[in-house]
């Protein structure tokens, strides 16, 4: 893209402010947002969401990581990519049910028969989470321990699109 897609308005937010209101929305112990200044400064954050500035975010995904989880004191992390405009509370609640029924588990849903995001971690993955380089996410982690995995079918697919190129925003938003 030639923009910043989490910048992009879809019906009447960004993307970005659309991922923090459901943010605001979830019954979790914290709320903590990583993002870069210009991000930071075009939503508005409300008081019970920590932000964190990604000054280095040329280290890719495993950095957002790194820095989440440096401040992060829960039993449990939930990774929401701000890319998946479409994620509703009940989508989330829904792996979060199935997280408190498994607390050993890392919880994702399953689109299509394929594992996706968002992703809940327990705390016996930080390390592993925190040892993560480059580019790469938590899915090296739930790849590398499948007996440890819960999948949930979600009851929408839709909603769980991921928006990488203009094209899958357009054809998103004429999906709505």
């Amino acid at each position: 893209m030639k923009t910043d897609k989490l910048l992009l308005d879809f019906d009447g937010k960004s993307i970005l402010q659309r991922s923090v209101d459901l943010i605001h929305s979830l019954a979790v112990y914290e709320r903590i947002l990583v993002t870069n200044e210009i991000r930071l400064s075009k939503v508005t954050l409300p008081a019970d969401i920590k932000a964190i500035i990604n000054h280095q975010p040329e280290k890719g995904h495993s950095e957002s990581i790194r820095l989440s989880l440096n401040i992060a004191t829960g039993t449990h992390y939930l990774f929401l990519p701000a890319d998946q405009p479409g994620l509703t509370q009940g989508d989330i609640a829904q792996l979060l049910e199935a997280a408190a029924g498994n607390p050993d588990k890392i919880v994702y849903p399953v689109v299509n028969g394929l594992p996706s995001s968002p992703t809940i971690f327990p705390f016996k993955f930080r390390s592993e989470l925190l040892g993560l380089t480059g580019d790469t996410g938590g899915s090296v982690i739930r790849s590398a321990n499948k007996d440890d995995c819960f999948g949930v079918e979600v009851k929408d697919v839709l909603n769980f699109t991921d928006i990488d190129t203009l094209e899958d925003f357009n054809d998103f938003v004429l999906c709505q």
